[in-house]
C-alpha cells in the first residue's frame, strides 16, 4: 500500500477547525495528501489549534478552485455520501472502499472525496466518482462530523495492509491488463460522447433529462483502460465522420452541379 498516493479531498470546507482536525486525523493514520476545493479562509488559528501537531499536513495542503483540479491524475475516485440518490451509484462500505484504495494506490494515485459540512457532495460532484462510500451509523443520528468521517476512513485505509491480489478490490483487481485511465481522460471522453450524441440527434440539449448522468455511471463503473478508451474514442470519431459524410452526400444531391 502506498499511503503517499492516497489524497483526501475536502470540497468547500466551511470551518477552519474542521480542516485542522482532518489534518490530525490523516496524520494519525499516515496519510499526507490533503487537497482543499474552494476552502474557507486559511491559514487560521483555529485550524492550527485543532491540527494539534499535524501542522505539517495542514501547511502542505493544496488549495484548488474545482473538484476537477483536485482529482486530476487520479485513476480511482471514491466519494462519501450519507444520502440515497434518485440514480444509484455503485456503493461500498468503508472497509471495502479502503481495500480498493489500498490495492490501487500501489499502481497510481487515488482520491477520497468529502463534501461540505452542510450539504455533502452534490450529484454533479459524485458524477466524477467511480464509487460512493457510506459510513454506517444510527439512523436516528447519522450525521458525522467531517473530521470524524475522515478518521473512520483513514483508519480503514491504514488497516487495509493486505497485498492487492488478496484484497476485495472489485472487478479486475488482479493487476492484469492496463491500468484504468485517469479523470482527465474520462472528462475528455464524456465531452466527446455528449458532442456525438447531440450531432446524431440522440441527446436533445433542450430536454437532456438524466441521460449523460446515467452514461457516466455506466462508464465509471466499467473503468476503461487506455486501450479500451482508444477504442471508444475511435468509435465516436468514426460515427462523426460517417455523419458528416452522409450530410455532405445529402447536400450534394440536393444541390447538383449544373454543367
Amino acid at each position: 500500500m502506498a499511503l503517499s498516493d492516497i489524497r483526501v479531498i475536502l470540497v468547500h470546507p466551511t470551518h477552519p477547525g474542521n480542516v485542522g482536525a482532518v489534518a490530525r486525523a490523516m496524520k494519525n493514520m499516515g496519510l499526507r495528501q490533503l487537497v482543499l476545493v474552494a476552502p474557507c479562509a486559511l491559514p487560521d488559528p483555529e485550524a492550527h489549534a485543532r491540527a494539534a501537531g499535524a501542522d505539517d499536513v495542514l501547511a502542505a495542503a493544496r488549495s484548488v478552485a474545482t473538484l476537477e483540479q483536485a482529482i486530476a491524475g487520479s485513476s480511482l475516485v471514491i466519494g462519501t455520501s450519507a444520502r440515497s440518490r434518485a440514480i444509484a451509484w455503485p456503493s461500498l462500505d468503508p472497509r471495502a472502499a479502503a481495500e480498493i484504495m489500498a490495492a490501487e494506490s500501489v499502481q497510481g494515485e487515488v482520491a477520497l472525496v468529502f463534501g461540505s459540512e452542510r450539504t455533502g457532495l452534490t450529484n454533479e460532484q459524485l458524477d466524477r466518482c467511480h464509487y460512493t462510500v457510506s459510513i454506517p451509523a444510527d439512523p436516528q443520528f447519522s450525521s458525522l462530523n467531517l473530521a470524524c468521517a475522515v478518521q473512520v476512513m483513514a483508519y480503514e485505509i491504514r488497516r487495509a495492509d493486505c497485498p492487492p491480489e488478496t484484497a476485495a478490490a472489485g472487478p479486475d483487481s488482479s493487476g492484469a491488463g492496463t491500468h484504468p485511465v485517469g479523470s482527465e481522460d474520462m472528462e475528455r471522453f464524456y465531452a466527446h460522447l455528449e458532442q456525438v450524441l447531440v450531432e446524431i440527434g440522440f441527446l436533445d440539449q433542450a430536454n437532456p433529462r438524466k441521460l449523460m448522468r446515467r452514461l457516466m455511471r455506466l462508464f465509471n463503473r466499467s473503468r476503461p483502460d487506455s486501450n479500451e478508451m482508444n477504442i471508444l474514442r475511435g468509435i465516436l470519431t468514426a460515427v462523426q465522420q460517417s455523419q458528416r459524410h452522409a450530410q455532405y452526400l445529402t447536400k450534394s444531391v440536393g444541390n447538383p452541379k449544373i454543367s
